[in-house]
């Protein structure tokens, strides 16, 4: 093992028993908020129908969520992208712009605008399943319609919003579009 995996190993160690010893301390310190618990959102699904609109007329990207359903073991959502402009774009989920949920404590729409210009947004959940995959260009007038799912538990009474990954221009590389949806939906435990 070199001596790099060795304080990479080292410091995981320390993060997680610092986390681990914060964590109970919080528990014992004796305010009588701390008993609260976090509960995980129970199976559930709704029927959505949002659809959001990026751009003006004639270049516009549209990105709908048809439902999202929370299993005992994850969660899927069906959503469909579609380009209603003249520019071609790459779809990109990636590590740093995933298509995936995030959780928000509010559903406001100005909490979110809040967070997003302060870079204190949640962590994305990203998708580890694409049902059909993911078209690698989007070409003007081409749409993609699909499931995303992914493993893992959502906290209930937290605010879902789905993340529409990354859709670079072809022709502006600069140019990307990384939509996180305004409309929310309420996790029941």
């Amino acid at each position: 093992m070199s001596r790099t995996s060795v304080l990479v190993l080292v410091a995981l160690g320390a993060a997680i028993a610092g986390f681990a010893f914060s964590t109970n301390a919080r528990r014992d310190d004796g305010d009588a908020t701390s008993t609260a618990r976090t509960v995980a959102a129970g199976p559930q699904r709704a029927t959505l129908g949002w659809r959001e609109t990026a751009g003006e007329a004639g270049e516009q990207l549209v990105f709908s969520v048809e439902s999202l359903e929370i299993l005992s073991d994850g969660w899927k959502a069906k959503l469909s992208v579609e380009n209603r402009s003249t520019t071609s774009y790459k779809v990109a989920s990636t590590l740093s712009r995933p298509f995936g949920l995030m959780v928000f404590s509010s559903g406001d729409y100005d909490d979110l605008m809040e967070q997003n210009e302060s870079g204190t947004l949640p962590t994305v959940r990203p998708a580890t399943g694409y049902a059909p995959r993911l078209p690698a260009v989007l070409e003007p007038g081409d749409s993609w319609t699909g499931t995303i799912s992914a493993p893992g538990a959502l906290v209930a009474n937290g605010w879902v919003r789905v993340v529409f990954g990354a859709l670079i221009s072809v022709v502006e590389p600069r140019d990307v579009v990384a939509w996180i949806s305004d409309h929310t939906y309420r996790l029941r435990p």
